[in-house]
C-alpha cells in the first residue's frame, strides 16, 4: 500500500496557513488515511526557488501541487485561489486527493439522478483515463432532464442514451469512491467500503423562469462539474 506525502507550504505569517493545514489534514484522514503530513516553512526566496513554492499556502501531494502548479517561483507571496480567496477550496484538495488515491470505479450520487449526477457522469467519463469506471445512480430516480442533455451537447457530450438508475442497481463492491452532489436534500447514504466526498451543488432542475434561464443554471453546474473534474482526471 502507498504511503503518500502531504506537503503543506507556507512562510511566516500567512494568515491562511492554519486553515490549510486544517482542511488538508481533515481530508487526508477520509481519503489517504495513514498518509504522512509535512508542513513546510519557507524561509527565503532562495529557498522558495529551490523548493518550487509557488505562493502561501501551496499543498503537494507525493509532490504534486494540488492545481498542478510549476514553473518559477514567485518568491514570498500570498497565493490566491480564484474566488476562493487565499484558502484552497475543499473541493480542490479531495480532487487532488482522489486522484492521487486512484480509484478504479467512482460514482456520482444526488436522489433523482436526473441532472448533476448524470451531467457528473457525462464529464467523468470524456475526461477520465479509459481504465476508471463511471457511474451514477439516484434514491428515488426519475428521468434525464432534457436541460442536462442540452447543455453537455454544447461541450460535444452525448448522454442522451443515459437513463436515470437506483443505488441499489450498482455493485457496491466494485465502487472505490463515491461523490455526492446534493445540496437541498438529503443525500442517499451510501453503505458500501468506498471512499466518500460531498460536493454539494444546486439543483439546476428547481431553477424558475423561461428555458434560457432555466438552461443557464443548467450550465453553471455543467461548468462547476468541468473545473472539478479536469483538477481529478487531470494527467500527471
Amino acid at each position: 500500500m502507498t504511503r503518500h506525502l502531504v506537503e503543506v507550504l507556507t512562510f511566516e505569517g500567512c494568515p491562511n496557513a492554519a486553515q490549510a493545514l486544517r482542511l488538508t489534514g481533515e481530508a487526508a484522514a477520509r481519503l489517504l488515511p495513514g498518509c504522512e503530513i509535512r508542513g513546510v516553512r519557507i524561509e527565503s526566496a532562495e529557498h522558495a526557488r529551490r523548493a518550487g513554492f509557488m505562493g502561501s499556502p501551496s499543498i503537494r501531494i507525493d509532490g504534486e501541487d494540488i492545481e498542478g502548479r510549476g514553473g518559477e517561483s514567485p518568491g514570498l507571496v500570498c497565493r490566491i485561489y480564484g474566488a476562493a480567496g487565499g484558502v484552497p477550496p475543499l473541493w480542490m484538495i479531495e480532487a487532488a486527493m482522489l486522484r492521487a488515491a486512484r480509484p478504479r470505479h467512482i460514482l456520482f450520487l444526488c436522489v433523482a439522478n436526473s441532472a448533476r449526477s448524470q451531467m457528473a457522469e457525462g464529464i467523468a467519463r470524456r475526461l477520465a483515463p479509459p481504465d476508471v469506471m463511471i457511474s451514477s445512480a439516484g434514491s428515488s430516480p426519475s428521468k434525464v432532464r432534457p436541460e442536462a442533455i442540452a447543455v453537455l451537447a454544447e461541450i460535444g457530450i452525448d448522454i442522451s442514451g443515459h437513463r436515470s438508475k437506483p443505488v441499489d442497481e450498482i455493485d457496491a463492491g466494485s465502487v472505490d469512491a463515491v461523490i455526492t452532489l446534493c445540496a437541498e436534500e438529503v443525500c442517499p447514504a451510501y453503505l458500501g467500503p468506498a471512499l466518500r466526498v460531498h460536493w454539494g451543488l444546486p439543483d439546476p432542475a428547481a431553477a424558475a423562469g423561461n428555458e434560457e434561464e432555466r438552461l443557464a443554471a443548467f450550465r453553471r453546474i455543467r461548468d462547476e462539474l468541468m473545473q472539478r473534474l479536469r483538477l481529478l482526471f487531470r494527467r500527471r
